[in-house]
């Protein structure tokens, strides 16, 4: 619920806007709840929501020893790479800084979210990458 505070005619309101349906909207004014019609369809943000995606990972055989589980790290969003904090061969503990890139005129940090060695680094400072594109993989 956002929460609003109205002055009209000197007179003092607390407003809160709860549920939005297409052309009903719920309101609560100084504790007493309304439900106000409206004459358009209420229009749905256009901002995109940022959802993590699925932990990508598969599993890749060694010659003669135990499978290994390699963890795919994909760009989220379209950007350009601003900052490298591992190269390959670097370890990494969940939540270590991977990179700084920017999507959507705003700077964005990839963390780890697996312990393990980079492995195949595929991106460098000043590269231009596109959704899901893979950066690294630890492994």
């Amino acid at each position: 619920m956002k929460k609003f505070k109205f002055k009209i005619r000197g007179n003092n309101y607390e407003v809160e806007i709860g549920e939005i349906s297409k052309n009903t909207i719920q309101i609560e004014v100084n504790g007493t709840e309304y439900l106000v019609e409206v004459e358009e369809d209420v229009k749905e943000s256009k901002t995109p929501v940022l959802k993590r995606a699925p932990i990508n990972t598969h599993k890749v055989a060694q010659k003669g020893a135990d499978t290994v589980t390699t963890f795919t790290v994909k760009s989220p969003l379209p950007g350009n790479i601003m900052q490298l904090f591992v190269q390959n061969g670097s370890e990494v503990k969940v939540g270590d800084k991977l990179l700084i890139y920017e999507a959507m005129k705003m700077e964005n940090t990839i963390t780890a979210e697996k312990d393990g060695k980079i492995a195949n680094l595929k991106v460098q400072v000043g590269d231009t990458v596109l959704q899901d594109v893979v950066l690294m993989e630890i492994i």
